[in-house]
C-alpha cells in the first residue's frame, strides 16, 4: 500500500502501469484476508465450542461426584446418565467434525502435532528433528537424483556418497563413527565443494550447516592447536579451537576439510580419533560429538592423471599408490570412501550452463524482468566458459562477463526496467575466434563480447 501510493504521484508511463498491478495485486491479497478472516472465526468458534464442552464435561462430573457424597442418588444419577452423556456425544461429534476438515488448511488446532515439536526443536537447538519424521526415509532412496539437481556429471561420485549415507541410515554402519567420511579427489572446478553444499542442504535442510576450513592454514605444527583450542596457560584458551567450537555449536553439520594435502602432517593425528570414534577433546577437556557429522575432505592430488587419463578406471591404481606415499595407512585407512571426480566434459558444461542460466533468470525474475536465451547463446556461453583443466569456474566468469556485466549497466542505467522482456543471441559462431585489435589483451576482448539485447515492456509488446 505504501509503495502504491506513492506511485499516485509519478506521471510517467511505467509509474501508471506499476500502479495499476499494485492496485489489483492489493485487491486480490484483501479477498484472500477477508476469505481467510472468516475460516479464522469459524475455527475460533469450533474450538472454543469445543473447550466449552470439554469445561462443562468437567463440571457435571463434579457435580456428580459432590450430589454423590451428599447422598442425593437421584441427582447424581440423572447428571451422570443423562446431562453428562449428552454433553459427551456433543463433543464427540464436534471433534470428529474438526478432524474431518483438511488438516493443511486448518489454521488453529486443539492439539499439538509431532510436526509442530519437531519445527521448534529444530529452531532450537538446530537439529533437523523433521528429517526424522516419518516418510523421511523415502528420500534417502533417491539421494542420487537430489544431488544431481545441483552437481552435474559426477554420477559415480554422488552414487558412492549415497551408499555410504544410505548405510548410515539403515543402522547398518557404525554408530560410534560420523554419518561418513569421505576424501574427495579430483581437478579443481568440478563438483567437490558443490556436494558438500548439496548434502548439507538435502541432510540438514540448510546450506549453512556446512562448516568449511581452508586446510592452507594449517600448513605449520604449531597451528594444529587452532582446530581443538589453545592448552592452558596459552594465548586464546578461552575461545576454543576452530573445528571443535563449530561443531559443539552444531553437532547436525557437515565438515569440509578443503585442499587437506597442504596441511601440516599433524593435523592428521588430530582427525584420527575423530575418524574412528566420532568424538574430540577440545584444549578444555570437553568432549566433542562427531557422530552427527558428514566429515569430507577435499584434494587436487592425481589431477594430472585424471585430466589425461581416457577412464577413471585407467588411473584408479596411480592414485592409490600416490595417496599412499602422501597420507599414513591409519589415516586412510579410516576413511569410509575415497570418491575420484572426473573431468568435465562438454557436454557436462552445457548443462551446468542452463542450471547457473536459471539461477540469473530467477535473480532477474525477482526484479519482475523476464530473460530469454537462445539456444546459440548457451552454447556460446559454454564453448567461452569451456577449459578441461579449470572445470567449471571459467564459466562463472565468463557468464559474468558476457551476460551480468552488461545486465547490471543496462538496469543501473535506467535502461531496462520492471516489465521488461529480454531476449538474448549470440553475436557468431560457438568457438569461432573473436576479431580482436593489435594490442588489446584478452580480457578486455571477452568484455567486448555482447549479445542482441531485445526489451520488451509489457503493455507495449
Amino acid at each position: 500500500r505504501m509503495e502504491a501510493q506513492a506511485l499516485k504521484k509519478e506521471t510517467d508511463p511505467a509509474s501508471l502501469e506499476r500502479g495499476d498491478r499494485l492496485e489489483k495485486e492489493i485487491s486480490e491479497l484483501s479477498e484472500q484476508r477477508d476469505a481467510m478472516r472468516l475460516r479464522w472465526d469459524a475455527e475460533k468458534d469450533k474450538i472454543g465450542n469445543l473447550r466449552g464442552l470439554k469445561q462443562k464435561i468437567e463440571e457435571l462430573k463434579l457435580e456428580s461426584e459432590r450430589k454423590l457424597r451428599e447422598g442425593d442418588l437421584a441427582a447424581a444419577s440423572e447428571i451422570k446418565y443423562g446431562r453428562l452423556l449428552e454433553s459427551q456425544r456433543e463433543l464427540d461429534a464436534l471433534s470428529a467434525e474438526i478432524k474431518a476438515e483438511d488438516g493443511d488448511r486448518k489454521l488453529l488446532r486443539e492439539e499439538v502435532s509431532e510436526e509442530d515439536i519437531a519445527r521448534v526443536v529444530s529452531a532450537w537447538t538446530g537439529i533437523p528433528v523433521s528429517k526424522m519424521l516419518s516418510g523421511e526415509s523415502q528420500k534417502y532412496i533417491d539421494l542420487e537424483n537430489s544431488l544431481r539437481r545441483r552437481v552435474i556429471g559426477q554420477d559415480a561420485a554422488l552414487r558412492a556418497v549415497a551408499d555410504a549415507i544410505r548405510r548410515n541410515r539403515a543402522g547398518l554402519s557404525d554408530p560410534r563413527r560420523p554419518l561418513g567420511s569421505f576424501l574427495f579427489l579430483g581437478p579443481t572446478g568440478v563438483g567437490k565443494t558443490e556436494l558438500a553444499k548439496a548434502l548439507a542442504e538435502f541432510l540438514f535442510n540448510d546450506e549453512k550447516a556446512l562448516a568449511r576450513i581452508d586446510m592452507s592454514e594449517y600448513m605449520e605444527k604449531h597451528t594444529v592447536s587452532r582446530l581443538i583450542g589453545a592448552p592452558p596457560g596459552y594465548v586464546g584458551y578461552e575461545e576454543g579451537g576452530q573445528l571443535t567450537e563449530t561443531v559443539r555449536r552444531r553437532p547436525y553439520s557437515v565438515v569440509l576439510f578443503d585442499e587437506v594435502e597442504k596441511a601440516h602432517p599433524e593435523v592428521f593425528n588430530v582427525l584420527l580419533q575423530t575418524l574412528d570414534d566420532g568424538r574430540l577433546t577440545d584444549g578444555q577437556g570437553r568432549v566433542v560429538d562427531f557422530r552427527n557429522t558428514i566429515i569430507i575432505m577435499t584434494s587436487n592430488l592425481g589431477s594430472d592423471l585424471i585430466l589425461e587419463a581416457d577412464t577413471m578406471d585407467d588411473v584408479r591404481k596411480d592414485i592409490d599408490s600416490l595417496l599412499k606415499t602422501r597420507f599414513k595407512p591409519e589415516f586412510l585407512n579410516r576413511i569410509d570412501e575415497i570418491v575420484l571426480f572426473e573431468r568435465l566434459s562438454e557436454t557436462m558444461i552445457r548443462s551446468i550452463t542452463d542450471l547457473r542460466l536459471a539461477e540469473l533468470a530467477s535473480r532477474l525474475a525477482e526484479k519482475s524482468i523476464a530473460i530469454e536465451i537462445s539456444p546459440e547463446a548457451r552454447d556460446f556461453i559454454a564453448a567461452e566458459g569451456y577449459d578441461i583443466r579449470f572445470g567449471a569456474r571459467p564459466l562463472k566468469r565468463a557468464i559474468q562477463a558476457l551476460l551480468e556485466n552488461p545486465l547490471a549497466r543496462s538496469v543501473l542505467a535506467g535502461e531496462m526496467r520492471e516489465g521488461d522482456r529480454v531476449l538474448v543471441t549470440a553475436p557468431r559462431e560457438p568457438g569461432v575466434p573473436a576479431p580482436r585489435k593489435p594490442g588489446v589483451p584478452a580480457a578486455a576482448a571477452a568484455e567486448s563480447l555482447r549479445f542482441t539485447v531485445t526489451h520488451q515492456v509489457a503493455g507495449n509488446v
